[in-house]
């Protein structure tokens, strides 16, 4: 623990010392605000609720957001030549990507936490629920979270943040795109029957099962569904093992 402590402050002075933590953080107030306001349409709306006027645009957001914060996890130290001084230090290298990540996620949540005039505004306007708005909170930093797990994966295999950037955008677009309500209503409307009716149910399970907008989704609704919870859960374990068996061979 006390080495994970060690990782987690080093890279928690990384983001805070330098501009690069109030960058992120004042880029998604105002994206955040600005897509709640304007086409949410928050105040002309009367609901006294941020699912569909708030909440459902940070997928979209962390698409990007979440690869700006984590680029530089592990490709920073490829390009610079301190990983192999990171890993020979007494610090296993599970430590070493946790640390990184909640350092990484302390970001997102100090971002989330900024949005709180949003929260003020709509028990001023309104009696929201409150454990729906929990919900969707909770929501917005799993599918965060995700989005920083997948690119800390990515980091580890290049020594260039902007290709690092680039590729784990693509990726967390993908799982987006594909259980947003459009495509899953279009896939819905295709006619087909027998082997085609088939594999268009089986493309719907699929998209449905490993987007993290629907998944998202749920709880920004405040539905707390188990698979939702396992399906984080895998995800971000997975890309976390992933990335140790990608710095355990570098190590090695």
């Amino acid at each position: 623990m006390k080495n994970i402590w060690v990782v987690f402050k080093r890279e928690v002075q990384a983001y805070f010392l330098t501009p690069l933590a109030y960058v992120f953080i004042f880029i998604f107030l105002i994206l955040s605000m600005s897509l709640c306001f304007v086409f949410g349409r928050f105040l002309e709306g009367e609901d006294a609720s941020l699912d569909y006027t708030f909440f459902q645009f940070h997928p979209w957001l962390f698409m990007v957001l979440g690869p700006a914060i984590g680029m530089r996890l592990w490709s920073e130290e490829n390009r610079e030549g301190t990983i192999e001084l990171l890993l020979t230090m007494p610090i296993s290298t599970w430590q070493a990507i946790i640390g990184k990540f909640l350092a990484a996620c302390l970001v997102l949540v100090s971002a989330l936490a900024m949005t709180f005039p949003v929260i003020l505004t709509v028990n001023y306007l309104g009696d929201p629920d409150g454990g729906k708005i929990f919900s969707g909170y909770l929501g917005s930093l799993l599918v965060g979270s995700a989005s920083i797990a997948l690119t800390c994966l990515v980091s580890a295999f290049t020594r260039s943040q902007v290709i690092c950037l680039v590729v784990s955008v693509v990726l967390c677009f993908f799982l987006v795109l594909i259980g947003s309500p459009q495509l899953l209503e279009f896939l819905r409307n295709i006619p087909a029957t027998g082997l085609l009716e088939t594999l268009r149910l089986a493309a719907l399970e699929i998209a449905d099962g490993f987007s993290l907008m629907s998944h998202g989704g749920r709880l920004f609704g405040g539905v707390l569904r188990l698979d939702t919870a396992v399906f984080f859960a895998a995800f971000i374990s997975f890309c976390l093992y992933a990335t140790s068996v990608v710095i355990r061979s570098k190590r090695a």
